[in-house]
């Protein structure tokens, strides 16, 4: 039976004990037909990063119907129910021994290293590898830096995390924005009840489920009053104007439970919500469990893992950041990250107000704060009740006038690295030696950002061409993964002779992670195919840096190790997709091998999550072998018969902890 509001297929079975009690592999059989032109075998080098068809394949695809939409995000949506041809399966493609691995020493310690899995203890189903504050204060890390992010040897773990006992499928999107399963994330109905009346303001708990609404209250106001003051404080009518006036990706710092973020997408804005690391009740987890944009991210003592001027507005809310210790450096790097022409949206209680005012503590908090901003150049805009609107410089100009000792040096070239990876804290003010310095007001509109213009382009190093094509490949690519992947979703629908597969939902997923982003063409592709999906683009550290790029897109992205657990707590993506990254990662004298990677996968996949690996043909038969082991459902797709390449469809049973016996 059909679940309307549920992702995947099958319920899934309590499992626990020994990994045998998982899941047997089924055998589908699977075909594919190909047709393709000559590959460039040369892809993964930089000079032809932009030129590779990652499916350069071709399926016959109706798409006479002439019905459109426009989504969310502001591109045409195709009808979702135009009808589709049926994909031809040939034989699964057949498995081979492990070979491969990055470290060529593992070959000796194959057999130890694939043995069977174990089961993560208790402590790891909700817990995110390097914020361990406990660990880090043993360390002897102390004035905030316990909760920075410290990737040490112990905080691999090589072990599969289990759902909690009676964790359910989150509800498809946009459902599961407004409606959560309370057993999925940490935090139970005492601490709900419990809690301050901001958030009973802002979650509802019905039976095992947390309802959040937008008439849910954020300050004094509901969400939708509060953004509507914030666009009147910039000076446009309402927060459907924000896009007119430059914005469209945010950074929300301690963002509560994302409700700003989950009002703001509807008028086609991007909202990442950043947190610490929290044992129970993150804001985090259950920002992404409602299908919003999140990750942990310390603001104490490190840089984010973000280039320079990457958000269009930095908004902070009650988020208990001391903004005037440690001589303003917090402020500093919201700076950074800011583009010029941005804005800084600060709710507070310091913010000068009458009552604040009579609160010496609160007042000096305040004159700091109020006289940092001036010294960075900001221009306060507005200023009603609580919360304050600056604005940052579109010139760089004010900073060479400003009167000598007044506020933070201008970063020298040699230390305003423009994509720092939580380096730390720089007392300067950055990104003014980028080439990316482009005033908000003066850059394409969303949707119109998307195709840079040949001026921005050129900054990157990238040709138009080269993106339009990259973008044109990825939009095949992504109509065939969808023909892919629907066999799988429908295996529980029996077939009846000449009847075709129903086309998958178009919210069938909503948490994308692209773990080798390239230029965000698999971004641009889904959206442009009207599926409703936020994606988290990764740009590996050990190749090419087009994060940048990225970003300018207005999409979302960050900085990642592979050899690190990805900031994220687990079950938090429905589907990870990565092109190439198992080659990228090979010419790299690497610190960690391909299972501790498909490790990570695992832990941050949802159960019943998709995983789509396109490598070489050697490398997917690695991950095969791997994929059995952690007993994932996976099909190798031959994209030609004397292909260099394959393809690795994977999606992950749904395996709960078992009760302790009574």
């Amino acid at each position: 039976m059909s679940r309307p509001l549920h992702r995947g297929v099958s319920g899934g079975g309590r499992l626990s004990g020994n990994i045998q009690d998982f899941l047997e592999d089924s055998q589908m059989k699977v075909k594919v037909k190909s047709e393709r032109d000559d590959y460039d075998k040369r892809r993964l080098s930089p000079d032809h990063l932009s030129s590779w068809n990652p499916f350069h394949f071709l399926y016959s695809i109706n798409s006479s119907s002439s019905k459109q939409g426009v989504s969310d995000d502001g591109f045409v949506v195709p009808d979702p129910f135009s009808p589709r041809s049926r994909v031809s399966w040939l034989s699964e493609a057949p498995r081979t021994a492990c070979v491969g691995l990055w470290d060529i020493g593992e070959l000796s310690l194959g057999a130890a290293r694939l043995k069977e899995p174990e089961f993560c203890s208790l402590e790891s189903e909700n817990h995110v590898p390097c914020f361990n504050s406990t660990e880090n204060l043993q360390l002897g890390f102390t004035e905030g830096q316990e909760l920075d992010r410290h990737c040490g040897p112990t905080s691999k773990q090589n072990c599969l995390v289990l759902a909690p006992l009676r964790y359910k499928i989150p509800h498809r999107w946009p459902t599961g924005r407004d409606v959560i399963w309370i057993e999925n994330v940490k935090i139970n109905a005492q601490q709900v009840l419990s809690s301050g009346s901001l958030t009973k303001r802002m979650m509802l708990l019905d039976e095992d489920q947390i309802s959040f609404s937008f008439a849910s209250s954020m300050v004094d106001d509901s969400i939708e009053d509060y953004s509507h003051q914030i666009a009147e404080m910039i000076g446009i009518r309402n927060e459907s104007y924000l896009v007119q006036a430059g914005v469209r990706t945010i950074l929300d710092i301690g963002c509560g439970f994302g409700s700003l973020g989950a009002h703001l997408f509807a008028k086609q804005l991007l909202t990442m919500c950043i947190a610490n690391y929290e044992a129970s009740g993150s804001q985090v987890e259950i920002t992404l469990e409602r299908g919003l944009p999140a990750m942990v991210a310390s603001l104490t003592s490190k840089k984010l893992p973000f280039p320079s001027l990457s958000f269009d507005m930095v908004h902070s809310a009650w988020d208990g950041i001391d903004w005037n210790h440690k001589d303003g450096i917090h402020l500093i790097e919201v700076d950074r990250v800011l583009r010029p022409g941005g804005y800084f949206v600060w709710t507070s209680p310091v913010a000068n107000t009458p009552v604040s005012a009579r609160n010496k503590d609160n007042l000096k908090r305040w004159d700091f704060v109020r006289n940092f901003a001036k010294d960075l150049c900001w221009d306060l805009l507005s200023q009603q009740d609580k919360t304050v609107v600056w604005k940052k410089p579109s010139s760089k100009d004010c900073y060479a006038s400003r009167k000598n000792g007044n506020g933070p040096l201008v970063c020298k070239e040699s230390r305003d690295v423009e994509s720092p990876y939580y380096h730390p804290l720089e007392p300067c003010i950055g990104g003014t030696h980028s080439r990316r310095w482009i005033p908000i007001e003066k850059r394409p509109t969303w949707p119109s950002r998307v195709a840079l213009n040949s001026k921005e382009l050129k900054v990157h190093g990238v040709l138009s061409d080269d993106l339009v094509e990259d973008d044109l490949n990825w939009k095949s690519a992504v109509r065939n993964y969808w023909s892919l992947l629907s066999p799988l979703i429908f295996s529980d629908h029996p077939k009846r002779p000449g009847i075709e597969d129903p086309s998958p939902p178009y919210n069938m997923v909503r948490n994308v992670l692209d773990m080798n982003a390239h230029f965000g063409g698999f971004n641009t592709a889904l959206l442009e195919a009207g599926k409703s999906v936020w994606v988290m683009n990764v740009v590996p550290t050990t190749g090419p840096n087009h994060l940048p790029l990225i970003l300018d897109r207005g999409f979302l992205g960050v900085l990642h190790d592979w050899c690190e657990a990805f900031p994220t707590y687990p079950r938090t993506y429905d589907l990870v997709h990565a092109e190439g990254l198992l080659s990228l990662e090979t010419v790299k004298q690497r610190r960690c091998s391909t299972v501790d990677v498909f490790f990570e996968i695992d832990r941050i996949l949802r159960p019943e999550g998709w995983v789509i690996l396109r490598d070489t043909a050697s490398l997917i038969e690695t991950a095969r072998t791997i994929t059995a082991r952690l007993k994932w459902e996976a099909r190798v797709v031959e994209i030609e018969s004397n292909s260099d390449e394959k393809l690795l469809v994977c999606q992950k049973p749904l395996t709960r902890r078992r009760s302790n016996p009574s």
